[in-house]
């Protein structure tokens, strides 16, 4: 039987798939991995886009944990809620443009999810970013030659923020600004700390 490994010597995986993940988790300077997590993302009947999004993140993060049982593994998820309704990420171009219609003057709360899990030392914790978007007025126009500047289809909500999206923007609220683009790095960082990984640790 292996030895349980002290949680500094850990490694680091990120249970996700997308870039913009993975870019923001390399701003902390730390070694890690990225493994693709298999979870049907499909919401419950009736599963409003806070709970979905807590739901899918903490499942993200067990799935890719149980694959990897002494690593410290971080998983994410992001849904954009109108009014109570959650809107995932298009896919098409159709889809896209319906959603941004939708969206025009309004204001879109982009629920975050972050769980950090290790099966080795039974570590679980979660939290969740919550940020206010107000869109502005948009008409067609503008609507079609951002999506095909950008082409956000991988976004949930369609627009991009840190990028040609903050155009279509009137205001943004939060208290953790990375989480909009996908990994709420506060949080993230506030986490791992629990569980053994302190991004300012001394090397030595």
């Amino acid at each position: 039987m292996t030895a349980p490994l002290p949680p500094l010597a850990r490694p680091l995986v990120l249970g996700s798939t997308s870039r913009y993940r993975r870019e923001l988790l390399s701003r902390l300077g730390l070694p890690f991995e990225v493994a693709a997590p298999q979870v049907d993302e499909t919401p419950l009947p009736g599963e409003a886009p806070r709970a979905l999004a807590q739901r899918l993140a903490l499942a993200k993060a067990r799935e890719v944990a149980a694959r990897h049982p002494q690593a410290i593994v971080i998983g994410s998820d992001q849904v954009a809620d109108l009014a109570g309704e959650p809107l995932g990420k298009p896919g098409t171009h159709e889809r896209a443009v319906a959603q941004l219609r939708r969206m025009s003057g309004q204001t879109v709360v982009f629920q975050t999810a972050l769980a950090v899990v290790c099966q080795a030392i039974g570590f679980e914790q979660s939290d969740l970013a919550a940020v206010e978007v107000r869109f502005r007025d948009l008409d067609d126009g503008e609507i079609e030659r951002y999506l095909r500047a950008e082409q956000p289809y991988d976004c949930a909500g369609s627009a991009k923020s840190e990028g040609l999206g903050i155009a279509l923007l009137e205001a943004i609220h939060s208290d953790d600004p990375t989480a909009l683009v996908g990994l709420p790095l506060m949080r993230t960082c506030a986490l791992l700390r629990l569980a053994g990984i302190d991004p300012l640790a001394d090397p030595a």
